[in-house]
């Protein structure tokens, strides 16, 4: 099914270390291919932050790129300046630093790598006590949702991009539904809002993050905002698998999806 009133909330650009294509390229893409909103929400790993020289300078030319884009997109496309924070609880005093200095539109929280270990992205999982790292993993996510410096807990099952995409290493995640009810549960008391990130479907992994029964299961534990992203790293990404996402939102009973503006959540009904 094809849906109007499309928003990616999550793109990366290459104001991020990994991301490819500049703020104007991404913007005029989207328009071109029928989005009516994106977030612009580059890295930033506050675990990293204060070592990394680059770290300040790519989010403030991330929010100025973003301001200036949105002026000249006016009345075409809707446009959030934010940020994804990946280990914000690692630095408390740093996270909310970042979140003081910039007025961003929307802040994604993340885990990206447990402390003191590297990006789940570059781990051998074969030599890995994968429930140990998956329990680990989901107790740092409780303490980010309890945290709730943020608007939107982006990709809930994120290791399973690597461990299951990449390795074809099985995880039951039933183990962890203690740990994950209480995420979601905190999340929809809260008041914030879960990601559903469609970057998986593109990927090995074939599913969006998270799977269909964790947003169900955030329904019902009485969730109201959702965020749709791609996790786009580069232009040609953009909006990719926001129609997918939007009909899982429908099938678990949110006939709405969140547009966040000066981090005050705008309900958009899906049509």
């Amino acid at each position: 099914m094809s849906y109007n009133k499309l928003l990616d909330m999550h793109t990366h650009t290459d104001n991020s270390p990994d991301g490819k294509d500049a703020i104007m390229y991404m913007c005029e893409y989207a328009q071109k291919n029928g989005l009516r909103a994106i977030a612009f929400t580059d890295h930033c790993e506050v675990d990293d932050y204060k070592q990394n020289k680059d770290a300040s300078k790519r989010i403030r030319q991330s929010c100025f790129e973003s301001i200036k884009a949105r002026k000249i997109y006016t009345g075409r496309l809707i446009i959030s300046s934010g940020v994804e924070l990946g280990q914000p609880t690692f630095d408390l005093q740093t996270s909310e630093e970042i979140i003081e200095k910039y007025k961003f539109d929307i802040i994604l929280a993340s885990i990206h790598n447990l402390r003191n270990k590297q990006d789940f992205f570059y781990m051998d999982y074969t030599k890995e006590d994968v429930d140990a790292l998956m329990r680990e993993y989901f107790t740092e996510l409780v303490g980010v949702a309890k945290w709730n410096g943020f608007d939107s807990l982006a990709h809930l099952t994120y290791p399973l991009r690597y461990i299951k995409g990449k390795y074809n290493i099985d995880v039951d995640l039933k183990k962890y539904y203690d740990y994950t009810d209480e995420i979601l549960k905190t999340l929809a008391q809260n008041g914030k809002a879960l990601e559903i990130n469609t970057s998986g479907l593109r990927r090995s992994l074939g599913d969006i993050m998270p799977s269909k029964d964790f947003v169900k299961r955030f329904k019902e534990l009485g969730g109201e905002y959702i965020t749709i992203g791609s996790d786009a790293h580069e232009a040609k990404d953009i909006g990719s698998g926001i129609d997918q996402a939007m009909e899982t939102c429908i099938e678990c009973g949110f006939d709405y999806i969140a547009l966040y503006q000066g981090r005050v959540p705008i309900m958009i009904p899906i049509e």
